[in-house]
């Protein structure tokens, strides 16, 4: 009985694979994709940087511009800056999350600076993938235009070079340009129970 079973099941993977091969044979183009990781659920940024650790070992150099966050100390931003700071380049643009710094005028100035390093970064030819953390709350604000952010991927960034984008209320525009839309959900959350921001968790 066991027998067949694994007969059965033999010849049901063996009519998957064929028609997984063939629908392979027909993606054959290669591109730089735009990437975008959005909704209330956790895991955009980390998803982000799991990307940009796979660049690394794969030996594509890369780049992250971190928008809104700050001088807050993350254990990407130290493992980036202490162990493979040859690989991949770290900014911080933002002064902190927008309710911290209070202040539009400078929120807006900070991601300012943080677009210009992030088109410095795109248009470098070194550079094969370059993270736009929390980019979506800065097009979110208005601090950035989306119109000439959405103009920038699709007429002037490189056609091989990976552009992700992160944070929650992506723009409609944004999301109708990317090539690759990802929306984390929010099913549960430790801290709507009081639990605060874990260490090795949230950063």
């Amino acid at each position: 009985m066991q027998s067949d079973e694994n007969t059965r099941h033999a010849e049901k993977m063996k009519k998957i694979k064929a028609a997984r091969d063939r629908m392979m044979e027909t993606k054959t183009e290669e591109k730089g994709l735009v990437i975008v990781h959005t909704g209330a659920g956790k895991g955009k940024s980390s998803s982000g940087f799991g990307m940009i650790l796979r660049c690394i070992a794969h030996g594509m150099p890369c780049a992250v511009v971190q928008f809104i966050k700050g001088n807050w100390i993350t254990g990407e931003a130290e493992m980036i800056r202490t162990r493979f700071s040859g690989a991949c380049r770290f900014f911080v643009s933002g002064e902190g999350f927008t309710w911290e710094v209070q202040d539009r005028e400078r929120d807006i100035a900070a991601a300012r600076r943080g677009w210009e390093i992030a088109k410095q970064q795109i248009l470098d030819p070194e550079i094969r993938f370059v993270l736009l953390d929390e980019i979506n709350i800065a097009l979110r604000y208005d601090y950035l235009d989306i119109d000439e952010v959405v103009e920038f991927l699709l007429e002037e960034k490189p056609p091989m070079t990976h552009v992700c984008l992160t944070g929650r209320n992506a723009k409609p525009e944004l999301i109708e340009a990317a090539d690759l839309v990802t929306e984390m959900t929010l099913v549960k959350h430790p801290f709507r129970d009081g639990v605060k921001a874990q260490k090795g968790v949230e950063f």
